[in-house]
């Protein structure tokens, strides 16, 4: 019921009983073995590297690589980005003045996050109609003070003590 076969390895060839079982149905150790001494006769079956090609193929489509759709779809996105930002600049344009337009590009400059919250901020107010008029530097200014003070951190400052290993904890 069980025949002997020669596993061909890079070293030499070794040998392996093993019954007339699919691979698949063949104990996980038989199959580990092939796998780890490489039975490429396994490997050169046709029908499995034509499932191991699609497979790759899925995956790679799945991350957005390897399909031909993938560098439009990146096109795509990012002209969406750009019309997006392009919107978003005109809003804000309409929204400020020119003072504070500037100021709110040097505030960019330095810290990039904080400017994208502000500018969130302000077109948030506009659309829900709470911004009637341009925003002059000087409301801008407060605007900026009011989200750091509702940002600023406290800094914590806990001290612990080390206790001395020969001290008496009694």
């Amino acid at each position: 019921m069980s025949r002997t076969e020669s596993i061909p390895t890079g070293l030499g060839s070794v040998s392996s009983s093993s019954s007339h079982l699919p691979l698949s149905a063949r104990p996980a150790g038989t199959l580990r073995r092939r796998l780890l001494l490489g039975n490429f006769a396994a490997m050169a079956d046709p029908e499995l590297e034509a499932i191991r090609q699609r497979r790759m193929q899925e995956l790679m489509a799945q991350r957005g690589m390897g399909s031909q759709q993938g560098p439009d779809q990146q096109k795509a996105q990012e002209d969406a980005k750009r019309e997006a930002e392009e919107r978003r600049q005109m809003m804000l344009s309409q929204i400020l003045s020119s003072e504070a337009r500037e100021r709110l590009a040097r505030i960019a400059l330095v810290k990039p996050d904080k400017a994208r919250g502000v500018e969130d901020v302000l077109l948030r107010a506009a659309q829900m109609g709470q911004i009637a008029e341009k925003v002059s530097e000087e409301r801008l200014i407060s605007i900026l003070e009011q989200i750091n003070t509702q940002t600023s951190k406290q800094p914590k400052v806990t001290i612990q003590r080390r206790r001395n290993v020969l001290e008496d904890d009694y």
